[in-house]
């Protein structure tokens, strides 16, 4: 049975075993508490069962959010399919994020340019981790959505990651796209910084990876307690 393009209606999700067989999604019914306006990532991914058996479809509380984000900007729909090629990418994602993160607080950093790149990285690292781990492809995310932070933080949120916060909302726009802040310059003016400073924009992105942690159940990368701890 051929998925549904998630945007449409119904949506589908498509669940595959450590073989890469596809997985059957439980069909929820329509009075299931996972299936309302403010259903939780994790109750969703909750619905899918691990039996190797047809993928069957699930009604997406996403579908509507996303069709809207795919028409505003003109984008290919996105057919969500987890796997654990992409549980793993998406761990990798989060601690590569970690690292990044690691660089903005040592200090060493003293361009605001450099620091609000870096800051970009951290950021799409992060939403990229959430995005990979709900089933995006890499692929679809590196063509429509490719450095632009803030309608990475669009779509994550659409897809039940549940960061809304203003200031980081206007943080990612600043950071959009994030390679702005260390291309070359001649006669170009400085990009709009939103008056944010890198003192300011740490707690921002630090607040943005614990919640990415939450949402993904993945575990913080070594060492990571140690170096909190010797701050």
């Amino acid at each position: 049975m051929p998925l549904n393009v998630l945007g449409a209606s119904p949506a589908a999700f498509k669940e595959a075993d450590e073989e890469g067989r596809p997985m059957t999604l439980r069909k929820l019914s329509p009075d299931d508490s996972s299936v309302g306006s403010r259903t939780s990532r994790r109750a969703v991914l909750r619905a899918l069962t691990a039996t190797p058996l047809a993928v069957s479809v699930v009604t997406s509380p996403w579908s509507e959010a996303l069709a809207a984000l795919h028409e505003e900007h003109d984008d290919e729909p996105a057919l969500l399919c987890r796997s654990k090629e992409g549980r793993k990418l998406s761990r990798s994602r989060c601690h590569r994020a970690e690292s990044f993160f690691h660089t903005l607080e040592a200090g060493i950093l003293t361009n605001k340019e450099d620091s609000l790149y870096y800051s970009g990285i951290v950021a799409q690292l992060a939403l990229s981790a959430h995005l990979l781990d709900i089933g995006f492809e890499d692929e679809w995310c590196a063509r429509y959505i490719g450095l632009r932070v803030a309608k990475s933080l669009a779509y994550a949120n659409a897809t039940g990651l549940g960061h809304e916060c203003p200031d980081m909302a206007r943080l990612a726009a600043v950071l959009t796209p994030y390679w702005k802040w260390r291309q070359p310059r001649w006669s170009e003016p400085i990009p709009a910084d939103g008056g944010f400073t890198a003192d300011e924009a740490r707690p921002l992105l630090r607040a943005l990876l614990n919640r990415v942690y939450e949402v993904t159940g993945h575990p913080r990368p070594n060492g990571w307690q140690r170096r909190v701890g010797n701050r």
